[in-house]
């Protein structure tokens, strides 16, 4: 059996067991726009100002031509708690004018064209693939480094390096739900401090059990 094989198998046999465990994953929007704009204000911020925030931002100016023509101290103010409120809130104005004026009011449906609109980056492009399209892509963010580099599924240093590696190890078909079943996995078992390997259905498949967590424990004894 090849290394590749081998990968993918593991992949598909830890995360049918990786999705019963974790809490079910409740996107505020379907539309695309805002899906985009939620992804972008969650950067460096907490799950529940996100939310927050973008249910105001969208009952506030509802579509692109609303946002687009916001002012950005307004803007501001709703997104106050989020993380980098100050640039963000020009950002978001940008985005959505952005999209208004060069794409027509539509959010794209391709990677390259996604990645041409100010201020999203890959892992905020292939979130709107594949939760506003349905369309197989690999988000890679820090729960999702964390928790595969932890189960030794790779061995990266960033999550750009992680989303190279997992393109060789995740099928397609389990590419369009994948995001948000690890992400509420590292959030709610494997956290960034102190996980919670002792409750974790994966734990004798998982190198960071093995070693770090089973040392640190005897240690403490």
């Amino acid at each position: 059996m090849s290394d590749y094989n081998s990968k993918e198998e593991k992949f598909i046999k830890l995360y049918k067991i990786i999705k019963e465990q974790a809490p079910n994953h409740i996107f505020l929007f379907k539309d695309p726009f805002w899906i985009l704009i939620m992804t972008v204000i969650s950067q460096r911020t907490k799950d529940e100002v996100t939310r927050d925030a973008a249910e105001k931002l969208y009952n506030k100016y509802k579509n692109v031509n609303g946002l687009s023509n916001a002012n950005s101290k307004d803007v501001k103010k709703i997104i106050r708690k989020v993380g980098f409120s100050n640039v963000k809130s020009v950002r978001l104005i940008e985005i959505s004018r952005y999209i208004k004026t060069e794409l027509n009011g539509k959010i794209p449906e391709e990677h390259n064209l996604l990645m041409k609109i100010p201020g999203v980056g890959t892992k905020t492009a292939n979130i709107v693939l594949t939760q506003a399209f349905k369309i197989p892509a690999i988000p890679v963010d820090i729960h999702v480094h964390r928790v595969f580099n932890r189960i030794g599924l790779v061995s990266t240093k960033n999550p750009e390096k992680t989303e190279e590696e997992l393109k060789k190890i995740i099928p397609k078909e389990y590419q369009v739900e994948f995001n948000p079943v690890i992400v509420e996995f590292g959030k709610s078992i494997c956290k960034p401090i102190n996980p919670k390997c002792n409750i974790c259905n994966i734990r004798k498949y998982c190198n960071y059990y093995k070693t770090t967590y089973l040392k640190n424990r005897d240690l403490n004894k």
